[in-house]
């Protein structure tokens, strides 16, 4: 598994997922349990992660989305 992309913004995470899924990549979010037990502040981010063999496409997927919502960052950090 690869670390894609770590934010606290659930509506990022969700946009990101859905564009995963889109392009046929299953991702797993991981960290979820962790933002019930802050008592849901915010400040514990969550990861999304994808198979290994996934990251390459992946990381296109983040591009995209990053350069839709003018956000793009092209060193590729998440």
């Amino acid at each position: 598994m690869k670390e894609i992309a770590r934010s606290t913004d659930p509506v990022f995470l969700s946009a990101f997922e859905d564009a995963l899924r889109q392009a046929g990549i299953e991702p797993l979010l991981f960290d979820t349990h962790m933002s019930i037990v802050e008592g849901s502040l915010g400040v514990l981010p969550r990861r999304i992660m994808v198979a290994d063999e996934d990251e390459t496409s992946a990381l296109r997927v983040l591009d995209a989305l990053r350069r839709e919502a003018g956000e793009y960052k092209p060193d590729g950090d998440a």
